[in-house]
């Protein structure tokens, strides 16, 4: 039933179908034929002939070399002559002129030093504490200690400090200088109560420095 009912369905539309195909086809033929025009032929040259292209060159003309007069030779200084040795040259080669060595009193022979104070040669400069860093002031710290006969400093301490954070740095400082030491009659002895201050200056973002605090 199904088949007969496919069947019944299907032969109508493709007679629909071949129908419009035959009609449009006829069309098409029935259409009269018009011929394009025909492109132009375009022609191409193998090996072209190239003109020769003339060099166009220049005239110069050179002036004649001028005769040049030669300048007169510079004067000349007169220079002094020196006179002729009057000493006779030693025949002797290799000789040594004889003379008399000084005697010297190894006894009684002394190099004579003069006295001087203790001098300083080298001078460490402190390490800023970093909470000494943070703050708004510079500051600084006086100091007394003494030189031993080796240029040592030793008995260092502090006598007045603007912060209590810069005792102990200026103290380390301290014991890393070195000194010539004092001389006395020719030998080196111990210096006491050396003193010296130690600044420590801080500076702002423009590079000035901070002044101290109030009181100092």
């Amino acid at each position: 039933m199904n088949n007969a009912i496919r069947w019944f369905v299907t032969i109508p539309v493709a007679a629909i179908v071949t129908v419009g195909l035959f009609l449009a086809m006829r069309a098409l033929i029935a259409k009269e034929f018009q011929p394009q025009d025909k492109s132009e032929t375009a022609s191409f040259e193998i090996n072209p002939k190239v003109e020769d292209v003339k060099v166009i060159e220049r005239e110069i003309k050179v002036d004649k070399i001028k005769k040049v007069d030669t300048p007169p030779p510079p004067p000349q200084i007169e220079r002094a002559q020196a006179d002729k040795p009057t000493e006779k040259i030693a025949s002797l080669e290799g000789a040594i002129p004889e003379f008399e060595a000084p005697k010297i009193d190894a006894q009684n022979f002394k190099i004579a030093v003069s006295d001087r104070d203790a001098q300083p040669l080298v001078r460490i400069p402190p390490i800023f504490p970093p909470r000494f860093l943070q703050g708004d002031n510079s500051g600084f710290c006086k100091v007394r200690f003494d030189v031993s006969p080796e240029g040592q400093p030793f008995n260092v301490e502090t006598t007045l400090c603007t912060s209590n954070q810069l005792k102990s740095a200026t103290i380390k400082s301290v014991q890393k200088w070195k000194y010539n030491p004092k001389i006395v009659d020719g030998r080196s002895v111990s210096r006491s109560g050396v003193e010296s201050t130690i600044r420590f200056d801080l500076s702002d973002e423009r590079g000035r420095t901070l002044p101290m605090p109030s009181g100092f």
